[in-house]
C-alpha cells in the first residue's frame, strides 16, 4: 500500500473528530434515496432546491458586515431537496443526530466537515443567511452540522448536509439537505480516493486464546467480494479496550492478536493474506461515537 493511501486511511479513519455506525439497525438505502427521517420527529416542510449555485459549508461560518465567510465553502450546481423535522418533546437532539450519522455510515459516506456548538458559528447566520429557516435560529451552544458526501452506483455524487438545533423555547429541530452534485463540479475536501475507498466494517470480538468475531454474514460477504477486484487491500485496524491494571502494551498485543486472528478468519474465505495489512490502534484510538467503543476490529477494503 502506497504512503499516500496509508495517510488518507490513517486521517480518515483511525482519528476522526466523531464517527458514526448503526450498519445492522437500519435497512438497506442507497446513496441517492432522501435518508430515512428520525422516528421520533414530524415533517414540519420540505423545499425543492435546484441551482447553479448553492451555497455550502465546509467549516464554521462567519457574518462580516453581512456578507458571510468561511474558510471553505462552495457554491454547486446541484439538484435535490431540504427537509425540516420537529424533534418529539420525548427525544432528543442528539439522537436525532446518531440517527443521521448512522445512516451515513451506512452509507459509506465521508464526512467532508462537521462542528458542534459555538465552533459553528452563529446559530442566527445558519438559519437565515445559509438555509434560510427562520426557524433553526436557536443557541450556539446547542447546534451540530454534518456535511457529507456519496457516490451511487451510477457515479452520480451526493450532498447530505444535517444540522440541528436547540431553540430558546427548548423545541428541536432538524434540517436535511440532500443534493445531488452536476458532474464536473468540485466538491472540496472529496476527491476521487472517495470511490476507492469501502467501510470501516465494525467487528466485535471477544476471546484471548481463541476468538468469537460478531459480524453480519452480509458484511462477510461484502469484504469478499471487494476482495476479488485484482490489486484490493483488506486493512485490518485492531482497537481494545485498557482493561483493569492491564498496561498498554498488554492491550497492544491483545488488539494484535485479534486482528491476527481475524486475519485468518479472512484468509480462509477467499481474502488471501497478501491481500492483507494490519494496523494495531489498540486503546490509543478514542471516540465519541457509541458504536466505535470496545474491542474490535475494523475492516477498511481499498481498491487499486
Amino acid at each position: 500500500m502506497s504512503n499516500r493511501l496509508l495517510k488518507s486511511l490513517f486521517i480518515r479513519f483511525l482519528f476522526p473528530i466523531v464517527g458514526s455506525l448503526a450498519l445492522s439497525s437500519i435497512a438497506q438505502s442507497a446513496p441517492e434515496d432522501m435518508p430515512e427521517a428520525f422516528q421520533q420527529s414530524t415533517l414540519e416542510d420540505t423545499v425543492s432546491i435546484q441551482s447553479s449555485g448553492h451555497l455550502v459549508l465546509f467549516s464554521p461560518v462567519r457574518e462580516v458586515n453581512n456578507e458571510i465567510r468561511s474558510e471553505s465553502l462552495a457554491r454547486l450546481p446541484v439538484t435535490g431537496e431540504g427537509r425540516l423535522y420537529r424533534i418529539a418533546r420525548d427525544s432528543s437532539r442528539e439522537a436525532a443526530r446518531d440517527h443521521y450519522r448512522s445512516l451515513l455510515r451506512q452509507r459509506n459516506a465521508q464526512i467532508l466537515f462537521e462542528c458542534s456548538s459555538i465552533r459553528c458559528g452563529r446559530s442566527n447566520v445558519w438559519a437565515n443567511q445559509i438555509f434560510n429557516q427562520a426557524v433553526l435560529y436557536g443557541r450556539d451552544a446547542t447546534q451540530d452540522y454534518i456535511a457529507a458526501a456519496t457516490v451511487a452506483e451510477d457515479g452520480a455524487r451526493w450532498l447530505t448536509l444535517i444540522y440541528t438545533v436547540t431553540r430558546g423555547n427548548l423545541r428541536e429541530y432538524v434540517w436535511v439537505e440532500h443534493l445531488r452534485v452536476e458532474s464536473g463540479a468540485t466538491i472540496p475536501g472529496f476527491g476521487n480516493m472517495t470511490n476507492r475507498v469501502e467501510g470501516p466494517i465494525i467487528v466485535p470480538w471477544q476471546g484471548g486464546v481463541t476468538y468469537r468475531f460478531d459480524w453480519q454474514a452480509t458484511d462477510r460477504r461484502r469484504v469478499t467480494d471487494l476482495a476479488r477486484e485484482e490489486g484490493t487491500v483488506v486493512v485490518l485496524i485492531g482497537y481494545s479496550v485498557l482493561d483493569g491494571d492491564e498496561t498498554f502494551s498488554e492491550s497492544m498485543d491483545r488488539a494484535s492478536r485479534a486482528a491476527e486472528s481475524l486475519s485468518e478468519v479472512l484468509s480462509k474465505t477467499g481474502v488471501s493474506r497478501d491481500q492483507q495489512e494490519i494496523i494495531v490502534v489498540g486503546p490509543a484510538g478514542v471516540f465519541d461515537d457509541p458504536d466505535r467503543q470496545g474491542d474490535r476490529v475494523e475492516v477498511v477494503v481499498i481498491s487499486r
